[in-house]
């Protein structure tokens, strides 16, 4: 089969398709055939390897996936051949302590589609029949792949893990890729007060369209910590969404509000950063991890895009055979939304 990866880690010149092995459904598993393969930033970490991780070579990229039930493995009963179906990309292995009590991306044995097995850019996938699901009206196969991977950890990290109430100002740091714009509308759909902080005004100005009560922009000379002090009345924020990583973060907690938190989902420009403690404790702030979602975050995420109220952002969608121009997409300094391989 063939499908779109590389054979050897590291940048984007060693982007090829490559032959793997037309995969079959085992027990309890789904075959699909794909129609839609998102691509995230997990993908440029994957092909330039992640430490500590193990990636049998060669190697399908593409960490969501849409498309029609192709074949079932015995005992599977929630889906049909010829099914339209979306995938949730988190597999947990259902019986451990943290998936018994709900918490399945705390799973020992987590797995992500496309990094701890083979991806979505290829003619199938096979996946557990657990993480298949319809496609709600109205979406079709790019719209579909473009929402699992970003909507449930933007779902996860404000819902759960940031405490999200009411009321509350949500400052979201990056305003162009696809978690962003999940973030930003699963924020508002939760009643906060929400802006969007980017380098780029017409970034900022693209997250106002969508919903932002403010977007705004940060320099050198305006500097992320001073923005957001300032749009918040010098209150502080109360909830910090930053996937952007260390020229970010200690600037985000200066930012923050007494109590206030802020969720790292990601590290795009770096994973290591130094913060003042002092601020930390003073201001009773906490700093929180937060990665894929539980099953039953899933499916409520999934809820509200069936009910129309969440929408995926779509920068571009490509063809098979163009598989590399989206690959190089992913670091367009004007990406805004997810980038789309649609198959045949």
């Amino acid at each position: 089969m063939r499908g779109f990866g590389f054979e050897e880690h590291g940048g984007p010149d060693r982007l090829k398709y490559v032959e793997v092995p037309e995969p079959t459904p085992g027990p309890g598993e789904v075959r699909i055939g794909v129609r839609g393969a998102g691509l995230n930033h997990l993908d440029l970490f994957t092909l330039a390897g992640i430490p500590g991780v193990p990636i049998v070579r060669p190697h399908v990229l593409g960490s969501d996936a849409s498309g029609i039930v192709d074949s079932l493995g015995s005992g599977v009963e929630n889906v049909r051949v010829g099914d339209r179906v979306l995938v949730n990309p988190g597999f947990s292995d259902g019986s451990c302590e943290q998936c018994l009590r709900g918490q399945d991306s705390l799973c020992r044995n987590y797995r992500i589609l496309g990094e701890h097995t083979q991806g979505s850019v290829a003619p199938f996938v096979v996946v557990p029949a657990r993480n298949v699901h319809p496609i709600p009206d109205g979406l079709g196969f790019p719209e579909a792949a473009a929402a699992p991977l970003v909507f449930e950890t933007a779902w996860r990290a404000l819902v759960t893990v940031g405490e999200l109430r009411a009321g509350e100002r949500v400052a979201i740091v990056g305003a162009g890729g696809g978690t962003a714009t999940a973030a930003l509308q699963i924020a508002k759909l939760r009643g906060a007060t929400v802006a969007v902080v980017s380098r780029s005004a017409a970034k900022a100005e693209r997250a106002r369209s969508l919903g932002a009560d403010a977007g705004l922009t940060f320099d050198e000379s305006h500097p992320l910590d001073r923005v957001l002090w300032e749009w918040s009345g010098k209150r502080g924020v109360d909830l910090i969404f930053d996937s952007v990583g260390s020229p970010t973060i200690a600037r985000s907690l200066q930012a923050i509000s007494r109590g206030g938190r802020i969720v790292v989902i990601g590290a795009t420009a770096g994973s290591k950063a130094e913060i003042e403690l002092r601020t930390l404790f003073w201001r009773q702030a906490s700093i929180r991890g937060s990665t894929m979602a539980s099953a039953g975050e899933f499916a409520a995420m999934l809820h509200e895009l069936t009910e129309g109220r969440l929408r995926p952002v779509i920068d571009s969608v490509h063809p098979f055979e163009g598989a590399r121009a989206a690959f190089l997409r992913l670091g367009a300094p004007d990406l805004f939304g997810k980038v789309v391989v649609k198959l045949p």
